[in-house]
Formats: structure tokens, C-alpha cells, sequence
């Protein structure tokens, strides 16, 4: 998979790229993470990517040509699957989002800043605008970090254990049931009695039943009807 972001502030995106599994999964050849930073495609010497808004209003909006000089040049090496925008008034992420978009090949990713970009980049180049929640960042780099680690770690073989997403919460639509580790006895905090047992078909029967009661209590939305 490659996935290619622009951004204005690619320093941003440095930190969260070079650890962990995002960085596992570079080294391993399983993902290809490209930040492209846009004041490269800026269009004068000052390499402005951002203007007063048309109709006034506070506030600067980013400009159309770079973002389009930028796409237009990533556009001509290979074929996208998806153009991205993070923003605040997409739809709102969630695991069935991240499952169909880790089985794409290539995406690119747009992080605006300031107050917005040209609605003309909107209307003309993303075929899908996403949001991690119902507030406003300073850009889009922090909720791009957000997306790729939650794509990446889907990719077969970017796991040790392939099967550890299929279990985590959201999948099939429960949160996840509560885990131990040792100690079994903390301070007179003993484990589930059932997860020392070794009957496995017992320990997943009380693992259903303890995602779908933390899926009630907490995130009742989830189970519908």
C-alpha cells in the first residue's frame, strides 16, 4: 500500500511515522509513507499557500493551485484509489471506514490548515472527506496520523499476530471484552477464575458475553435494535 499525504506542515507527521508499527511496517516494505509538503507546489516566490477568503471573513484559506500542482504531479506516476481529506465536517471515522481502506492499493491524504482550503479542491479532486470527531485542530496532520495508524495496523503481516485486530473493539461491531496478565493475584485483585481455566470454548463464550455488557453500558448505539 502507499499512501502519499500533503501537507503544509510536514514536520508534524515525522514523529508518529518513525515508531512503533507504523515504522515496522515501512522497514518490512508492507506500506509506503510519502509526505509531500505543499509549499514545494506553491505557484509564487514567496511560496504563499494561503489567501484572504472572497466576501471577506476572518481568517486565510489554502489556496487551490498548489494542492492541484501537487495531486496533479502524484496523479501522473500512478493511478489513486482514493484522495482524502481530513476535516472536521467529513464523516465521522470509524472501523468499517478503516477496513475499506486498508485493502486499497494507493490513497493520498489532504491536511488543510488555517481557516479551510478552496471549496474548488473539495469539489474537484477528494473523492471522500473524513473527520475523527466533532471538533476543529489547528490542521490535519494530527488526524491523518490518526488514519494511517488505524489503516496500517489492518495490513496483513504488519501485526505479529494477524489475528489481534480481527478482535479488537469495533470489529463486528462490539467493544472489546476486558484482559489480564500477570499477576493473578494483585494486592487481592484476583483474575476471572474462567481465564486460568484452560477451557478455551468457555473463556470465548465469557469474552462474547463481556463485549456485548461493556458494548451496553458504554457505546449502547452500537448494538441497534
Amino acid at each position: 500500500m502507499r499512501i502519499d499525504i500533503i501537507s503544509v506542515l510536514p514536520a508534524l507527521l515525522e514523529s508518529p511515522f518513525a515508531h512503533s508499527i507504523l515504522q515496522r511496517a515501512q522497514k518490512k516494505g508492507l506500506v509506503e509513507i510519502h509526505v509531500h509538503n505543499l509549499r514545494e507546489y506553491a505557484t509564487n516566490k514567496h511560496k504563499s499557500v494561503d489567501d484572504y477568503p472572497y466576501g471577506g471573513g476572518s481568517g486565510m484559506v489554502m489556496m487551490i493551485e498548489p494542492f492541484a500542482r501537487c495531486i496533479e504531479t502524484l496523479k501522473a506516476e500512478r493511478k489513486y484509489d482514493d484522495i482524502i481529506f481530513m476535516t472536521p465536517d467529513g464523516e465521522v471515522l470509524s472501523q468499517e471506514i478503516v477496513n475499506q481502506v486498508s485493502i486499497k492499493k494507493n490513497i493520498i491524504i489532504l491536511c488543510g490548515h488555517y481557516k479551510g482550503i478552496d471549496q474548488r479542491i473539495r469539489d474537484f479532486f477528494v473523492t471522500r472527506e473524513i473527520s475523527i470527531g466533532d471538533y476543529v485542530l489547528s490542521g490535519g496532520e494530527l488526524p491523518a496520523a490518526v488514519f494511517v495508524d488505524a489503516i496500517v495496523r489492518l495490513i496483513p503481516g504488519v501485526l505479529s499476530d494477524e489475528t489481534s485486530a480481527l478482535s479488537d473493539s469495533f470489529q463486528g461491531e462490539l467493544l472489546d471484552a476486558p484482559v489480564y496478565t500477570r499477576p493473578a493475584n494483585w494486592n487481592g485483585h484476583e483474575v476471572p477464575p474462567i481465564l486460568l481455566s484452560g477451557n478455551q470454548a468457555a473463556i470465548n463464550e465469557w469474552r462474547y458475553e463481556q463485549a456485548i455488557e461493556r458494548t451496553k453500558k458504554r457505546r449502547p448505539g452500537l448494538l441497534g435494535d
